[in-house]
């Protein structure tokens, strides 16, 4: 199945719209984990297995892996993901974005070393850069667009003829997005641009980051982002919810907060005449 029809069947079979994010930092990973022989698989596959029943997607960050020498603990992850969960898709938050020969490189290594179900770009390089990631058929990518941190400005709302650099980006998605597993990335902390991008881009998959520990408010992220079917985005929360407890009953409160950020997101959704 291709990644937006997984995602898609992912939000009709389980009602959701929550994606846990998974950011783990060694220092707050639980002590009686820290010590033991791969605290961040132990961690997020924890974190994973109790949020499962509310999760439209998972999304690990690379650089919290990879910063501490843990790649293979990351490719272990989204093994036993897939393995345990695999309705649920894997999007691998890596930001990727680079000249067309050296994307070819980071294209495999995120959906054949990691097997991620889709991944994070810049578009900052333009098409070619992101082309070798499309040949992918099945996987899916979502481009930055409008980012949900504040020096997003700096870039994303310059004037390009007329319209915001950001509006530029959406648009130009729409014309790379020959096999329809294209999505964007727009913040929750931004709700009027996240709308205009749902304006600019109709149906398409939007990655909304920033609710939670980055203060984005459900209600105008939802209302604002979702597509006419009452779907359409991927509501993502990391801190808020792997971090929601401690000790040896952590995953139990990290369920127990997936389920609320579940619940407030459906508070607010459409639903189809």
């Amino acid at each position: 199945m291709k990644f937006v029809d997984m995602l898609k069947a992912r939000w009709r079979a389980a009602n959701t719209l929550l994606c846990v994010g998974l950011d783990p930092d060694l220092a707050r990973i639980p002590e009686h984990l820290r010590n033991g022989a791969d605290p961040f698989f132990e961690f997020c596959k924890s974190i994973v297995d109790a949020t499962a029943g509310f999760a439209c997607a998972f999304k690990p960050q690379i650089a919290y892996f990879a910063s501490a020498g843990a790649e293979d603990s990351l490719q272990r992850l989204i093994a036993y993901a897939r393995e345990a969960h695999p309705a649920i898709p894997v999007i691998l938050d890596a930001k990727r974005g680079d000249m067309a020969s050296t994307a070819h490189h980071y294209a495999r290594e995120v959906f054949e070393r990691y097997n991620a179900h889709a991944v994070t770009l810049s578009p900052y390089l333009g098409f070619d850069s992101i082309e070798p990631y499309l040949e992918y058929a099945d996987r899916g990518t979502f481009l930055l667009c409008r980012t949900s941190n504040a020096s997003g400005d700096d870039l994303q709302m310059l004037d390009v003829g007329g319209e915001r650099l950001y509006e530029r980006v959406a648009r130009l998605a729409m014309q790379w997005n020959r096999g329809g597993q294209l999505g964007l990335v727009a913040g929750a902390t931004y709700p009027n641009e996240l709308a205009r991008v749902r304006e600019l881009v109709g149906e398409m998959p939007l990655l909304v980051p920033g609710i939670g520990a980055q203060g984005g408010d459900v209600q105008a992220s939802v209302t604002a982002g979702q597509a006419a079917d009452g779907a359409g985005i991927i509501v993502n929360s990391s801190r808020a919810i792997i971090y929601a407890g401690q000790g040896e009953h952590f995953a139990a409160a990290s369920r127990a907060a997936a389920r609320i950020a579940r619940d407030e997101i459906n508070r607010y959704r459409r639903v189809p005449a």
